[in-house]
């Protein structure tokens, strides 16, 4: 369901999967090939949401913000089942695992990988090319080849399955 929001409508790439049970409502711009699956809201009616290109993120999730405070998802993310993201930033190629909660003013660093469950507490900072986990989270590792191959074939995974969705269901 997609709503606009006083003056405002969510702007969602034609090559963009967007579940017909999702809730996108005010101002939200999602980006080419970005999927968004089942029961996921994003609400633009506090602050703007930017969803980059090729992001996913994945049922059950929340994405809101606090006023004058935008979300910012930036290209090529993954954003797992049942994540909570309020007013917070992701920067490109991140991976954050299902059940995560980030809190305003929090940042995920580029190529970071946030473990499921984690809890990033406002203002907090991931750096990049990292893996970072807990609640809260905090950094356990540099990240090896063989986390970003299986970030890359997650984030390709669902790029994949966003297109066929799009474009071979019809309920």
């Amino acid at each position: 369901m997609i709503h606009h929001y006083k003056n405002s409508t969510p702007a969602i790439h034609e090559s963009a999967y967007v579940a017909k049970d999702a809730v996108i409502t005010g101002d939200v711009t999602i980006g080419e090939e970005s999927s968004i699956w089942f029961k996921t809201v994003i609400r633009g009616d506090v602050a703007p949401t930017k969803i980059g290109k090729r992001v996913s993120i994945q049922d059950l999730s929340m994405v809101h913000q606090s006023p004058n405070n935008t979300v910012i998802i930036e290209d090529d993310v993954t954003v797992g089942h049942q994540v909570t993201l309020h007013s917070a930033v992701v920067r490109k190629n991140a991976l954050v695992g299902m059940g995560s909660l980030i809190l305003d003013g929090a940042e995920i660093g580029e190529h970071a990988f946030l473990g499921a469950g984690s809890l990033v507490p406002p203002g907090k900072k991931i750096p990049p090319h990292t893996l970072a986990f807990g609640r809260p989270a905090k950094v356990v590792r540099e990240l090896n080849s063989e986390d970003y191959k299986e970030m890359e074939r997650v984030r390709k995974s669902y790029v994949e399955k966003g297109q066929y969705y799009k474009h071979h269901t019809s309920l």
